[in-house]
């Protein structure tokens, strides 16, 4: 087992048609931490965490995974997905296909584990999200809290050392997303995984974060803890912590058109 951070970007650069979204990305996400990426929209946080599992690709740097580069090197990046299970924004089920459908694809496709084994696990990861009975129902008919949580235990499914989550709280109400944030920390407490959340929902990150890291134009402007977060002199950390906007400057005229 290598000693270093579990995961390691380092100088990762990024653009999209000339516009650049990473800027010389350097991050270490420790063994066993719930790591926190907050920042604006599109300020490239869900950018910098697909590059772990090459739903993005780097323009250049390199992305470390327990000390083996994935940028580039196709073993290395496969390697890097078995680690890795992400949990997208949308949840990205099939709707054409039952809850219990959308568990066992990769299972069925990838494995040649009995069926009902298969079933047996499926009844047991719905109950450990609080859907135990669901697996017949189609994803229109579940709320947006339920497809998260049918989206984490897709995730579990695969057993991962890294859990990814894409803005888990998004468009949710208070008392939803708290629930997937509890969630978050028991299956942080029962599987023992690393942890890598993006997010914009202070509470949220207040919650479950062990440390935190700022993305600004493509550049972390801030590490550490959610206590020094609120405490930083840096007037980006504090706009966003007071959700202020930035001051626009004032209009300057020239003399002459007066």
């Amino acid at each position: 087992m290598n000693d270093g951070p579990i995961v390691r970007w380092e100088d990762v650069h990024k653009t999209f048609d000339g516009n650049p979204v990473l800027c010389g990305v350097t991050l270490n996400v420790r063994r066993g931490e719930t790591l926190v990426i907050l920042g604006r929209s599109g300020c490239g946080k869900t950018v910098l965490m697909k590059t772990l599992v090459g739903l993005e690709i780097p323009d250049s740097g390199s992305i470390r995974v327990n000390g083996r580069d994935v940028v580039g090197d196709g073993e290395a990046m496969r390697y890097a997905r078995t680690l890795c299970a992400m949990v997208f924004q949308n949840s990205a089920l099939f709707d054409s296909m039952t809850v219990a459908g959308n568990l066992a694809l990769s299972a069925i496709e990838n494995t040649h584990t009995p069926i009902p084994q298969i079933i047996e696990r499926i009844e047991s990861l719905l109950g450990r999200v609080g859907m135990p009975g669901a697996g017949d129902l189609k994803p229109a008919a579940l709320s947006g809290g339920m497809r998260r949580r049918v989206g984490l235990a897709r995730a579990l499914a695969q057993e991962p050392d890294i859990m990814l989550y894409d803005e888990p709280t998004t468009g949710l109400d208070p008392i939803t997303a708290d629930s997937i944030n509890e969630l978050i920390l028991q299956m942080h407490r029962d599987h023992d995984v690393t942890s890598v959340v993006v997010t914009h929902d202070l509470v949220s990150a207040r919650k479950i974060g062990n440390r935190v890291a700022m993305l600004h134009e493509g550049e972390i402007v801030f590490e550490g803890t959610m206590d020094a977060l609120f405490e930083s002199d840096n007037p980006i950390v504090r706009r966003f912590v007071r959700g202020e906007a930035e001051e626009e400057p004032l209009p300057t005229h020239d003399p002459a058109e007066q």
